[in-house]
């Protein structure tokens, strides 16, 4: 639960942040005066610092609207157990980059940022989840989560 002050400095950043994004996104859409497309791709790739600058608002405002939103991010290094509707039982693990995935456990680690990451983002034993699949989307109740220190 986010107190009143900081969600008020939330809310204050999180605008801040959708301005510096408008300011952002002005600089990497195509100037209609350019000649041919090619030169308007050339004009994007010059500026990377706008580019850059774009994602990490982003990211920024992802996570802030989560926060407000009541969720977090699941954490690098959560281990939840998962029981599917067919009865059966999965262990995962979060890692905050796909390259922190011990050799071996590939089939048991998901990135915090991936559908189930983000579906355990908040979330406590008990709960029901549903993320997508390349299969569809899947329900599943969390039997057990521990967070990471």
């Amino acid at each position: 639960m986010t107190s009143p002050e900081s969600r008020a400095r939330l809310e204050e950043e999180l605008a801040d942040l959708r301005r510096r994004r408008a300011e952002l996104a002005a600089r990497v859409v195509p100037d209609p005066d350019v000649g041919d497309r090619g030169d308007a791709g050339l004009t994007l790739e010059f500026d990377d610092e706008a580019t850059d600058g774009l994602n990490l608002v982003d990211a920024r405002i992802e996570a802030i609207t989560t926060l407000l939103a009541g969720g977090s991010e699941a954490g690098d290094g959560t281990v939840a157990k998962l029981r599917f509707e067919d009865g059966t039982e999965q262990t995962v693990r979060t890692v905050a980059i796909a390259e922190e995935t011990v050799p071996g456990q590939e089939d048991g680690t998901v990135t915090t940022d991936s559908p189930l990451g983000k579906a355990l983002a908040g979330r406590q034993a008990g709960d029901t989840i549903t993320y997508s699949t390349p299969g569809g989307e899947v329900r599943a109740e969390i039997v057990d989560i521990r967070r990471s220190s």
